[in-house]
């Protein structure tokens, strides 16, 4: 058998053929492959799962770092920054809030201490005239008293003889005086009860004298009365101290408010003369404190030694009381549970500090302080703020802060990704390109990969040179063993092993005849339209093609990967070659172009398969006698006129899913048992183009009832059931072989003669 090897001439001849028609580096990458194969990178032949490391694509793994490289710091940036930046906020809220406080009580305190003064200034002038506060001259000052505070309600003094002078503001001009309204454009009022020192129980008389924003008097109004000033608490009291008092809160009448007054006795000469006072209303505290907030969501409260609400920035207080009697709201009766926590968690009561204080998940600053200014009063102011007043504008950066960072990364990862992109791309491909390449898959829809990163071009015309040898080593020597040899990553060692293989020969039938009537372009045509045909075939069904013997194949199932039931899949592959050998021949007949016939041989048996040949130089293929007996079946259709002929060790293998008809025993040289021949007609179950036709059925039944009757010795009925044969199929070559040797014999009286089969190579 003449044998045609792949040598390193042959590949690098190849290799250099198909760079000679490639365009290098610089030619147009195409997107046609690389992303459909990229992402089965690793799955290729040959790859063990529990050998295989973990990984993770590039452009993933580059974004993957960046970001734990960039998240992190940029997360550290914002965290120490905000921390560092939250504490001189808070330490700065803790200074507004101490700040705040001491402005309030200073603001608070000053103006007791003004309107002090200005009631100790008035008890000194009654002291020093006596005679001041009986007469008219004592109104107009208590206006200008009056006018030059914003707190006081009223100026007034009472005397001893129960007259009573007072200057006082009109708070609501639509509140009824005596039952009347006072005139328009009315805002403050002299009130004026003068008793008769002859008559000191003659009736009493209220009189009012209404005055404008200019001072002009606008109107009058007079009562009776039995308002007497020595029974009111500040008189009583203030005679009692022998000194500046402030009363507790009251009821002015006259207004229906609450308030509280500052009050001094005049004494002159060691006789009471009578007492000089100012009202002032805690609404007029609680307006203060509204006006003056700490923050905007700051709440401000003026409390009593007991904690009872005096004034608030909210407005928050209601007022209950019965005659003289005022009931004053305490702090925790609000109804507001974070002022009442506030104050209930305070630190002691002699805590002047600024303390803070958190309620549902919010800070606040909380300070509690004490004051006491001249008239002796315990009272304290308590300041109440929400941190976030102080820090809002420091959130608002840390938000713009997170925004600008997150748009950086966001910015960088895409600089990234741009530039993963622009890696990962060529890679892929190259990856894509490896696949085809480990699956031995023809990678010309995948261009060749540009970069500009040198290593990467490095590579990439590496992978154009290994494709461009896998893929002719791939046409010269076995696809299975290629594989094989890719995916165990063994060196291809001299070497074989006996297995029991199916080996297919196959062989152009008239060549010669053929040759001579076409010219050689079209010949060789033919025959590589042949070859392709044979080699189709053979790869659908799982074989090996060894080697190209002229117009002939030799080909084997069951190495270098095993396979079950390969005679099976050769004789498949046989019935498929004529099937389409079928079809070119329509073609070239509709044509009138000359038809072509292939033989084949198959037969099933223990063979040497491995590499043969030396280091240098060597081939996959198999040896031993079934390889010669299946080149001698495939001689045998010429003999029998058959195209495709079995050996019965291929028919024991394949089973009853194949239609065969047996031709003949044939001895082999060297052999004591002969070998039953068989005609392969069809298969069943491979397909409806190869199932067996009803005459195909009916010919194989009648061959098989002459050849058992020949088998058993029977001439006689063997020869007239295959003249049965000729007389159905008078073109049976088969049966009219069988009749003549039997017809011969039979006349002669001679044996039947044996067809031989020699070890000889064809």
């Amino acid at each position: 058998m003449v044998r045609h090897q792949a040598g390193p001439s042959s590949i690098r001849n190849a290799i250099m053929q198909r760079q000679s028609h490639s365009t290098g580096p610089d030619r147009a990458q195409g997107p046609r492959g690389g992303d459909r194969l990229a992402g089965d990178a690793g799955a290729g032949p040959g790859v063990e799962s529990g050998a295989r490391r973990f990984s993770v694509p590039l452009k993933p793994a580059v974004l993957l770092v960046a970001m734990l490289l960039t998240v992190p710091v940029l997360l550290a940036i914002m965290v120490i920054n905000y921390q560092s930046t939250d504490r001189v906020v808070t330490d700065h809220a803790f200074a507004l809030v101490e700040r705040f406080r001491a402005e309030a009580i200073e603001d608070i305190e000053s103006e007791f201490d003004e309107l002090q003064a200005q009631i100790a200034t008035a008890a000194e002038l009654g002291r020093q005239e006596p005679s001041f506060f009986t007469d008219g001259r004592s109104l107009p000052y208590f206006l200008r008293v009056l006018l030059h505070s914003d707190t006081a309600l009223n100026v007034y003094a009472g005397l001893e003889d129960g007259s009573f002078r007072q200057a006082r503001r009109l708070q609501d001009p639509t509140v009824a005086i005596h039952d009347q309204p006072p005139p328009d454009g009315a805002v403050n009022a002299f009130r004026v009860i003068e008793t008769d020192p002859l008559d000191p129980e003659a009736p009493l008389l209220d009189r009012y004298f209404f005055l404008n924003a200019q001072e002009e008097i606008v109107g009058e109004l007079a009562a009776p009365t039995e308002y007497d000033p020595r029974v009111r608490p500040w008189y009583r009291q203030a005679v009692q101290a022998d000194r500046m008092i402030t009363t507790d809160a009251e009821v002015f009448y006259a207004f229906g408010l609450v308030g509280f007054t500052v009050a001094e006795p005049i004494v002159v000469d060691g006789t009471l003369n009578g007492v000089v006072a100012v009202d002032v209303t805690l609404d007029s505290f609680s307006d203060y404190l509204a006006r003056n907030p700490l923050s905007p969501n700051s709440l401000s409260y003026l409390l009593d030694d007991r904690g009872n609400v005096l004034a608030a920035s909210d407005r928050a207080t209601t007022y209950g009381g019965e005659n003289d009697d005022v009931r004053l709201p305490h702090i925790t009766d609000l109804g507001k549970r974070l002022v009442s926590l506030a104050y209930l968690l305070r630190p002691g009561e002699a805590a002047e500090d600024v303390y803070p204080f958190s309620f549902e998940g919010q800070d606040y600053l909380v300070s509690l302080s004490s004051f006491a200014g001249d008239a002796g009063k315990p009272w304290r102011l308590m300041v109440l703020t929400p941190l976030s007043d102080f820090t809002a504008e420091l959130t608002e950066n840390n938000r713009h802060m997170v925004i600008f960072g997150l748009v950086a990364v966001a910015v960088q990862l895409l600089v990234i990704y741009i530039i993963a992109s622009r890696m990962a791309q060529p890679l892929r491909l190259l990856s894509a390109k490896v696949e085809r390449i480990r699956a031995l898959e023809p990678a010309d829809d995948l261009p060749p990969v540009q970069s500009s990163v040198r290593e990467i071009a490095v590579l990439s015309r590496a992978i154009e040179t290994l494709d461009i040898a896998v893929q002719a080593f791939a046409r010269f020597v076995p696809v299975g063993l290629v594989r094989e040899l890719l995916s165990s990553e063994h060196k291809l060692d001299i070497g074989g092993q006996s297995k029991f293989l199916t080996i297919f020969f196959s062989d152009m039938e008239g060549f010669s005849a053929l040759a001579e009537r076409i010219a050689s372009r079209e010949l060789l045509e033919r025959i590589s339209t042949m070859l392709e045909l044979v080699s189709r075939s053979v790869h659908r069904e799982r074989g090996t093609i060894d080697k190209f013997v002229g117009d002939g194949v030799m080909a084997f199932w069951g190495a270098p990967a095993p396979l079950e039931d390969h005679a099976w899949h050769a004789c498949v592959a046989a019935l498929r070659v004529q099937e389409e050998l079928d079809r070119l021949n329509s073609t070239w007949r509709s044509a009138e172009a000359p038809e072509m016939r292939l033989r084949v041989g198959i037969h099933s048996d223990a063979v040497l398969v491995g590499n043969v040949g030396s280091r240098e130089r060597m081939s996959y293929t198999v040896l031993g006698d079934g390889v010669n007996i299946a080149a001698r079946l495939e001689s045998l259709n010429k003999e029998y006129g058959t195209l495709i002929t079995i050996s019965h060790d291929t028919f024991r293998e394949a089973g009853d899913r194949l239609c065969v008809r047996p031709i003949d025993e044939v001895s082999v040289k060297g052999r004591r048992a002969r070998i039953t021949v068989y005609e392969l007609l069809g298969a069943y179950e491979a397909g409806p183009e190869l199932e067996p036709t009803p005459e195909m059925v009916d010919l194989a039944r009648d061959t098989r009832a002459a050849f058992d009757a020949l088998v058993a010795g029977d001439r006689a009925e063997a020869l007239a059931l295959y003249r049965k044969v000729l007389e159905r199929h008078p073109q049976d070559q088969v049966a009219g072989l069988h009749a003549a040797r039997l017809s011969v014999a039979e006349g002669q009286g001679a044996p039947l003669q044996i067809a031989e089969i020699s070890h000889d190579k064809p």
